[in-house]
């Protein structure tokens, strides 16, 4: 790894898909990438390409077949899967375009899953944290309410407060809008840019639409297995 200051880095990831006798297909070929803290970066490009594949590798969900990453400057090569975990627990959220919340659970319930991998010492300060951060998205008078109580965007919110409640220093939204109206769809990223930005933890956010990855701070397209600089068409 070299960059003393990414939150994230990735060197020559390569990733191949094949089954049944057929020839491999290469979705990812040596691509590299470095996310600094406090900085947000989407990933644009066509269906099927490999971004969720990308992020899924960045966040320790999927293995390349050759490459390295690191995240926070600890590196994933030779972890086993409990280490791993460890890692992940520690220093990545996650945030799905499906919110993934458990519909028998508060929010605050949901929010706190997370958490039961802390030891219980840190617990009281997880769930301080989780207050704070429901306050700050708007969402302070929900707390007792369930997923089906709550509009769509209300529960893509509490997603990402899930997503952040350890604190992690890295984000990986993977197509977070894709449920939602316009409208709702603006209001998530601005929000998620605004924390990138309050908390200093970098963020790597999967899109389609490029109204949204341009509010972010570098716009990345992969296509063909290369990831590099997203030509604006709307510029």
């Amino acid at each position: 790894m070299t960059s003393e200051n990414a939150a994230v880095e990735a060197i020559d990831l390569v990733k191949r898909y094949g089954a049944g006798g057929a020839a491999p297909v290469t979705v990812l070929n040596h691509v590299s990438l470095a996310v600094e803290r406090g900085e947000s970066v989407a990933i644009v490009g066509p269906s099927g390409s490999g971004k969720s594949t990308l992020l899924n590798i960045l966040g320790s969900l999927d293995r390349a077949d050759s490459g390295a990453v690191a995240v926070n400057g600890v590196a994933f090569e030779g972890l086993d899967e409990r280490r791993l975990a460890a890692v992940r627990a520690r220093e990545i959220g996650f945030v799905f375009q499906l919110h993934h919340l458990l519909p028998q659970c508060t929010v605050m319930e949901n929010v706190l899953v997370p958490t039961l991998v802390l030891e219980p010492s840190l617990r009281p300060a997880a769930r301080d944290r989780a207050q704070h951060l429901l306050e700050r998205v708007g969402l302070a008078g929900r707390i007792r309410s369930r997923p089906g109580e709550l509009s769509g965007g209300e529960r893509q919110r509490v997603a990402v407060v899930r997503a952040l409640v350890n604190g992690p220093g890295l984000l990986l939204a993977d197509e977070p809008t894709g449920a939602l109206d316009e409208a709702s769809a603006a209001a998530l990223v601005d929000l998620l840019v605004e924390l990138n930005r309050e908390t200093q933890m970098a963020l790597v956010m999967v899109t389609h639409a490029a109204a949204l990855a341009r509010r972010l701070q570098r716009v990345l397209r992969l296509a063909h297995g290369g990831l590099a600089p997203w030509q604006d068409p709307g510029t």
